[in-house]
């Protein structure tokens, strides 16, 4: 008997339709199998390109550091101190990316600065006295005392100090160190230290106010909203500052309180000043011979101050081969100037004002001609005119802005091959220059004077 027309035809038409739906499933699945991939696929390309720009950045830093060595290397002395300084840190282009060395304005907190910064222009932790600690800005007498512990051998405890007795007792126990500090984040490890007294407001190290510093409590880190940057000690203070007891020529220095070395004095003495001057000045000097520095020398000998400048760099008063720690009076701060033994603030300022005039400045000899002879000799153990060792704060961005990077080096040329020292990311503090900068190169637009903030 034959199956009836209509119900073959229903039968034909299931079917037909359960095979469309499969097949309409299967084409739902494939296209959603398909975005996926393809969002897969762009985020991809998005990592590999946002990593191929951090390498990039990278690169450039690397790039960075070997252009400040080549700067560094170039000569000695005023030649060094001029490529410190040179101009040419700023949005230096290194292929398609940019660097920039910054530098801290103590002056103005609205200004961005370029450059090295001059480490034996800062207070050594390592070797500073209390009293030296006590005059940072910022500076607890409680810090102070355990920064002397910290670093000195013995296991005895300074007044408001600590040793091995607090630092065993903290939730995470840990020894006092009883030697030099490496670097000086350290510091944050002894008793009273704390980044709000170490970085102050500037949480990013950029010595500029930028909104986050300056909203009271309303984001990290807390601050007066007074309209200023309270910096802490921060860029005031190293421990890479160390310089060969050698002058300018690489000899080694006369040590004047040496009586042995009075026949070598003698023949320096006629080689710059004639027989009849060098047997004046020698008859000036006590067969046992005891200076507390080479200003002391001067004054006590009676040098004119014209003799003294020659004089200046071939004496000496230790016997140590290398003397850490010592101030370059050239390069200094007012704050720093202001941690020497006796410096009042007028004091600090006529030293700044006279290096601010003159161009010879080769020898500590200038000196003398601003301050008394008191003030003089208190400070003459304690200053230099020459500096070995430049810190960079490298900030890189890559050609598309999509990845930066920042690095702070230590760059050593005492040896005459410029040395890195130490090197550390900052890069997790955050971008610490103008946004604009990051936009345009995003965008694709060149870097103009009025983006770079340039005037």
């Amino acid at each position: 008997m034959k199956e009836p027309r209509h119900r073959a035809f229903n039968g034909a038409f299931g079917r037909e339709g359960t095979v469309l739906i499969v097949t309409m499933w299967v084409v739902l699945v494939l296209a959603g199998l398909a975005l996926v991939f393809a969002r897969s696929m762009r985020v991809a390309a998005i990592l590999t390109a946002n990593h191929v720009a951090s390498l990039e950045a990278e690169c450039i830093a690397f790039g960075a550091s070997q252009y400040i060595m080549a700067k560094l290397g170039s000569g000695n002395g005023e030649q060094t101190d001029e490529a410190a300084e040179s101009e040419d840190f700023e949005a230096m282009q290194v292929g398609q990316g940019y660097f920039w060395i910054l530098h801290s304005n103590l002056e103005d907190d609205e200004e961005f600065d370029y450059g090295l910064t001059d480490e034996a222009g800062k207070i050594n932790l390592n070797s500073a006295s209390l009293e030296m600690l006590l005059r940072l800005p910022g500076m607890t007498a409680e810090l102070a005392a355990s920064i002397i512990d910290w670093r000195d051998e013995d296991s005895e405890i300074s007044a408001g100090g600590a040793e091995d007795e607090y630092y065993l007792l903290q939730a995470e126990p840990y020894n006092c160190k009883n030697s030099p500090f490496e670097t000086v984040d350290e510091i944050l490890l002894v008793k009273g230290a704390s980044e709000e007294l170490l970085y102050g407001e500037d949480t990013n190290l950029n010595g500029i106010l930028d909104d986050h510093e300056n909203d009271g409590d309303l984001s990290d880190p807390a601050d007066n909203r007074n309209g200023r940057l309270e910096g802490g000690f921060y860029d005031y203070v190293t421990v890479y500052s160390v310089e060969a007891n050698v002058d300018s020529e690489g000899n080694e220095r006369i040590n004047i309180t040496d009586a042995g070395a009075r026949g070598e004095l003698q023949s320096v003495l006629q080689e710059l000043f004639g027989e009849d001057r060098s047997l004046e000045i020698m008859n000036l000097i006590p067969t046992r011979p005891s200076y507390s520095n080479v200003l002391d020398f001067y004054f006590r000998v009676g040098l004119k101050s014209e003799e003294f400048a020659q004089l200046a760099d071939r004496l000496t008063t230790s016997d140590e081969e290398s003397l850490p720690g010592l101030v370059n009076v050239n390069t200094a701060s007012k704050e720093v100037l202001l941690c020497l033994p006796g410096m009042e603030e007028k004091d600090a300022e006529a030293l700044l004002s006279y290096r601010e005039g003159n161009d010879e400045l080769d020898s500590i000899a200038w000196v003398t001609e601003v301050l008394d002879r008191e003030k003089a000799t208190g400070i003459g153990g304690y200053i230099t005119v020459r500096s070995f060792q430049y810190s960079a704060d490298i900030v890189c961005l890559s050609g598309n802005g999509r990845a930066y990077k920042r690095f702070k080096g230590v760059f050593d040329v005492q040896g005459g091959t410029p040395q890195i020292v130490y090197w550390k990311s900052l890069t997790h503090s955050g971008w610490p220059l103008n946004q604009e900068i990051v936009a345009a190169l995003r965008k694709g637009e060149p870097l103009t004077k009025a983006i770079l903030g340039v005037h």
